[in-house]
């Protein structure tokens, strides 16, 4: 592991090619005194640790700001990620975060960034896992590289609720179907000139390719991305924040018991760029 201070702030790399754990003081965060570090850390390591700052709501929100452009949720400011429905009514729809995916892949401009902080932990699992999408691309072979990058790829919500859900009624099927569907480039050229590998559970087809050879794909390159190499797996303790690149990263909620009341309180930041 590799380590740097200064100005007492301070950045432990947990892989060498994701994540980065930060120690600052909560002041300096909220502040933005170092949020420059920040955006460029995030950029660099996709996956960033603040470790037990036990942020409020509000004080959640004040750092998230510090970053980029804030976007509230659908009902508030924050997000409560939890199964329990009275808590959060739309946990049907969550448990799709239990399998790999990018956040806003049926949008032209998808989230710049999210954050999670730990509210209430579950007993047992319950880590989060992330992988890092720039470097999975990086590692492949040149020719296949040349064989991928004009590829395109149709996304849906149905492709990633049939994970959930494999026999869905007609009416769930319908419900899901209205979002529609959004092509996608299955390599994601940034302003950056960097590179990433657009995947996850709503990718439901290459186009122009044979069904069962474009699933194959799919399957494939997921494999590839989520290597050890690529990825890393978040053991929360309480009042964790945690926060990553949602243009060059994926990631999932590993399974826990969905009758405990573990709660991710979650906020965005807008996208900076849309998907070619």
């Amino acid at each position: 592991m590799a380590t740097h201070a200064a100005d007492a702030f301070t950045v432990q790399t947990v892989k060498p090619l994701i994540g980065a754990v930060v120690d600052t003081s909560r002041e300096a965060l909220l502040a933005g005194t170092h949020a420059e570090e920040i955006r460029q850390l995030l950029d660099e390591r996709g996956v960033l640790v603040f470790p037990k700052v036990h942020f409020t709501d509000e004080e959640q929100v004040q750092f998230t700001r510090t970053l980029g452009n804030f976007v509230p949720e659908m009902h508030g400011d924050i997000f409560k990620i939890s199964m329990d429905k009275a808590v959060n009514p739309q946990a049907d729809y969550v448990k799709g975060a239990f399998y790999w995916h990018i956040d806003g892949t049926m949008q032209q401009v998808p989230l710049f960034a999210s954050m999670l902080t730990a509210r209430k932990l579950a007993p047992e699992g319950g880590n989060t896992e992330f992988c890092n999408t720039y470097a999975a691309w990086d590692a492949l072979p040149e020719g296949e590289k040349e064989r991928l990058k004009d590829l395109r790829v149709v996304h849906s919500l149905v492709a990633a609720q049939l994970y959930v859900e494999p026999e869905p009624t007609l009416a769930e099927f319908e419900g899901w179907s209205r979002l529609g569907t959004n092509e996608l480039p299955l390599v994601w050229e940034h302003k950056s000139g960097r590179k990433s590998l657009v995947l996850g559970s709503t990718a439901e087809y290459v186009v122009d390719m044979d069904p069962v050879e474009s699933r194959r794909l799919l399957i494939r390159l997921r494999e590839w991305a989520t290597q050890a190499q690529f990825s890393l797996s978040h053991k929360w303790e309480l009042g964790d924040a945690v926060i990553w690149d949602n243009t060059g990263t994926m990631h999932r909620a590993m399974a826990y018991p969905l009758d405990c009341d573990r709660q991710m309180h979650r906020t965005k930041l807008e996208g900076e760029e849309a998907f070619v």
